[in-house]
């Protein structure tokens, strides 16, 4: 006889209802499930591994007693006020887990070739100013005006290989891992920044806008100078009460488009809106940004400022940026999902013998080895 696995029907509640899929999927995929929770019939072992696998849900979950209580392995600065949010999904909580891993092994790795300390973590205070830390970190990842020349990817590429440069693991990515049929959303959260000493990683989720993907990288980099971990739905136009993220819109803004520069180029004969337009793909922010900075810089009242970002708001519900795609076959895009600077390491560390293929593959998403070797090339390894 086949054995039945007996589970508690709540568990396997609690996985459907975590999962996000739809009733649909759940009708088509697992037909039996109502009476499983019935308690009518029971799962074979089989059955209940294929349904950890459509809830995205460890199957050693579904041995407990009671349904877990699934926290945030990081400070979670999306709350405004007393909002409660909703539960974490799946897709956040394992690209938050891929990216720990990831972390971990890149601490390692920096330690056994005694690498430095990355300069910039904890380096400031949210008492420090936020225009001098702007400046500093411009400086440093020489982020010039010149370096905004191009398309918006080309000019996000560009910065995020600036950052990398200075030390700093950023992966960009509208997916979990290399796992194209789970997409993650941007309505969800829009980054996160893991610290560690050795290894910070910023993370930017590729299913935002580039413009949207640009304002996020400048304040996970501020988290970075902070020194404090933290997932975050970044807008520019939100007053948050929490001083940390005040701080890092004030230092992202002021690093994207200085106060001093927008003071030279603003136009105010021109009509605002195609001065919006005008700075916006002149400095790669968003209307968004650009129409908030005047604002700061004292050219618009508040209600002006009020009336225009209604305005700006309806313009950008109705026209959606391009966005990064979920991978694709493009190595570009591979590298941008897991970071030049982490898949180099992982490869030299691989040949080397230090890294085992197999580690290897998992961590940087690959299924055959061919596709190792065709990246290692990419990198001018081999």
């Amino acid at each position: 006889m086949t054995e039945r696995i007996e589970v508690n029907p709540q568990l396997l509640i609690w996985a459907r209802d975590r999962s996000c899929r739809s009733e649909e999927y759940f009708q088509s995929k697992f037909p039996k499930l109502p009476s499983w929770i019935a308690g009518t019939a029971k799962p074979t072992f089989k059955q209940l591994e294929e349904y950890a696998s459509g809830t995205y849900a460890p199957i050693g979950y579904f041995f407990l007693p009671k349904p877990p209580k699934e926290q945030l392995p990081i400070t979670d600065y999306r709350t405004i006020g007393n909002k409660e949010l909703a539960r974490p999904s799946p897709n956040l909580l394992d690209t938050i887990y891929i990216c720990q891993r990831r972390q971990g092994w890149y601490q390692d790795y920096a330690r056994s070739l005694d690498l430095d300390k990355v300069a910039i973590v904890g380096k400031a205070t949210t008492s420090s100013d936020s225009i001098s830390t702007a400046s500093d970190l411009q400086k440093l990842l020489e982020f010039t005006l010149e370096d905004r020349n191009g398309n918006w990817a080309t000019v996000l590429d560009s910065l995020r290989k600036k950052i990398e440069k200075a030390g700093v693991l950023v992966m960009i990515s509208s997916v979990v891992g290399s796992n194209t049929h789970r997409k993650l959303d941007h309505k969800e959260f829009r980054g996160f920044t893991l610290i560690d000493e050795f290894a910070p990683l910023i993370f930017i989720n590729g299913d935002d806008s580039k413009a949207a993907q640009m304002f996020t990288i400048g304040h996970e980099l501020a988290h970075v100078t902070l020194g404090k971990s933290g997932l975050d739905s970044v807008d520019i136009s939100t007053r948050s009460e929490d001083l940390t993220e005040k701080w890092c819109n004030a230092v992202a803004a002021e690093f994207l488009l200085p106060q001093e520069v927008l003071q030279s180029e603003f136009r105010p004969a021109t009509n605002l809106i195609d001065e919006l337009d005008r700075l916006s793909n002149h400095f790669k922010v968003s209307t968004l940004v650009a129409l908030r900075r005047i604002y700061d810089a004292g050219y618009l009242g508040l209600q002006e400022y009020q009336d225009a970002y209604k305005h700006a708001l309806l313009r950008l519900s109705k026209y959606s940026e391009k966005k990064s795609s979920a991978g694709g076959g493009s190595y570009d895009a591979y590298f941008a999902r897991v970071g030049r600077k982490f898949a180099r390491a992982v490869i030299c560390s691989t040949l080397a013998g230090d890294t085992l293929y197999r580690d290897a593959y998992s961590l940087l998403g690959f299924k055959k080895h061919s596709t190792f070797e065709n990246c290692a090339k990419e990198l001018n390894i081999l």
